[in-house]
């Protein structure tokens, strides 16, 4: 079978009329639909993932250890969170199409039952269920980008999935909080029928409990989300020749990617397990820095939402701009200048905040900016544009779970240096000395990386010219 022979039987594995209708649509109509299937999908699984960190457990320790319970509880998430990166690597790159929808329904379901557990078992005991909750929904990222990498709007497309993860961490969390402090009952309590007996069932919800019903509340989004992303047609022979085509990597593929690579993805994985530990201390203890600024979350119930909202937008208006650069290898180069920008963004805020020129608020604000416009194209532009711009027989889903594996690798290890190494240290005066050490790290990394993928970009670049 040709390779052109065999994608047209891929694009009939799933024929419909919505399908077919999207494939005729202009080009603004698909991604309008893609960005929304894809967003809030991604943005509904949030919901099983996060809530947690909404609870304090204050003054709980595990097992009377110095470890204080959530950052025990974070932890254990985050190490099925990073095993489930692991073996993503495989199961995602080698995944076939037809698989993709009914996986992600039974990975969210697994996290659910999860949580379930969680809510039930001591809370000296929650650090196991919460691995078990972490262990699937890590390959929800993966799937997910499948349906829209290799596309000549993958740009935009990829950027509008990853702002989920900027709002939906926050949002989530205000939801979380709003459970617990009976909001979200009296919410419900106004709905006609049914509103007054889920009110009355919710009442305040406890720490425990508040992740699987947070959960609840998003499932049917997610199914919905799930179904239409699964609507959608698979790239065009346009599409394939632009950004090359994208077919499941097995294990001698995906060492090749390596072996070519190897120096640039160095420095791409070492700035990212720093960016990952960074991004994932801001986003568990959010709601601790924010009250150790002055902002007790008391008075300030929608502020983690109002700051990750402003980054999102921030990060989309930035991000989406590249689409506009059509050439793949200026492409490249233009993500990594932002990428840039943003780890030097993280140093200049924090110096604007010790010279007293902004407030907490604005810094955390900044901070999220910063750490989000070099995060979100590793998740996104970064490896689309570099399979497209080296031509490599690769996708970017492999290259994504190579990275992430090694980043929330980093991300437990830094989690526990906090509560053993700096355990006197507020929250707070450990994230100011981490944005200083990110700040250094990322951008000596992504200077190095960019410069060594410039020049293999060039090098393909005169190939595909037949240039000597």
């Amino acid at each position: 079978m040709t390779p052109n022979s065999a994608s047209a039987a891929a694009n009939s594995i799933r024929p419909g009329r919505f399908t077919a209708w999207l494939e005729r649509a202009p080009s603004g109509v698909f991604v309008v639909v893609a960005v929304v299937a894809a967003f809030s999908t991604y943005f509904s699984m949030y919901a099983f993932r996060k809530p947690f960190a909404a609870a304090k457990f204050s003054g709980e320790t595990l097992w009377d250890t110095a470890i204080g319970l959530k950052t025990a509880i974070v932890i254990s998430q985050i190490i099925g969170y990073a095993l489930s990166k692991y073996l993503g690597i495989k199961f995602c790159s080698e995944i076939s199409p037809a698989r993709r929808a009914s996986t992600l329904v039974v990975l969210i379901l697994w996290a659910e039952l999860a949580l379930v557990a969680y809510g039930w078992v001591p809370n000296g005991w929650k650090i196991i269920p919460i691995f078990f909750n972490g262990l699937p929904l890590g390959m929800v990222w993966g799937l997910v980008v499948w349906y829209l990498e290799g596309r000549r709007t993958s740009d935009i497309l990829l950027v509008g999935l990853s702002c989920s993860f900027i709002v939906s961490s926050g949002i989530v969390k205000d939801v979380g909080r709003g459970m617990m402090e009976g909001s979200v009952a009296n919410a419900w309590a106004v709905i006609p029928l049914v509103g007054p007996w889920i009110a009355g069932l919710l009442g305040h919800v406890s720490e425990g409990w508040m992740p699987a019903i947070t959960g609840l509340h998003f499932l049917p989004m997610f199914l919905a989300s799930v179904w239409l992303l699964n609507q959608l047609p698979r790239p065009s022979a346009q599409d394939e020749s632009e950004r090359t085509r994208r077919v499941p990597m097995k294990g001698a593929d995906r060492l090749a990617f390596v072996k070519e690579f190897l120096f640039g993805m160095v420095m791409l994985c070492i700035a990212y397990l720093f960016l990952t530990a960074y991004r994932d201390f801001r986003d568990n203890f959010q709601v601790e820095i924010m009250e150790d600024l002055g902002y007790p979350s008391a008075k300030n119930k929608a502020i983690i939402s109002q700051t990750e909202t402003m980054v999102m937008f921030g990060v989309m208006a930035a991000l989406a701009l590249l689409y506009f650069v059509r050439d793949n290898r200026r492409g490249l180069m233009a993500t990594y200048g932002v990428m840039i920008v943003g780890t030097l963004m993280l140093g200049g805020s924090t110096l604007l905040l010790q010279w007293k020129l902004i407030s907490g608020f604005w810094w955390m604000t900044l901070t999220g900016l910063g750490a989000y416009l070099t995060y979100v194209p590793y998740n996104s532009v970064l490896f689309d544009r570099t399979i497209a711009s080296t031509r490599a027989s690769a996708t970017a889903v492999f290259a994504i779970y190579l990275a992430d594996a090694i980043g929330y690798t980093g991300s437990v290890a830094v989690q526990l240096f906090k509560d053993i190494a700096w355990k006197n240290s507020s929250r707070l005066a450990f994230f100011q000395a981490f944005t200083w050490i990110m700040c250094g790290v990322g951008t000596l990394c992504l200077i190095a990386s960019c410069l060594y993928f410039h020049r293999l970009s060039r090098v393909a670049h005169e190939d595909r010219l037949g240039r000597p």
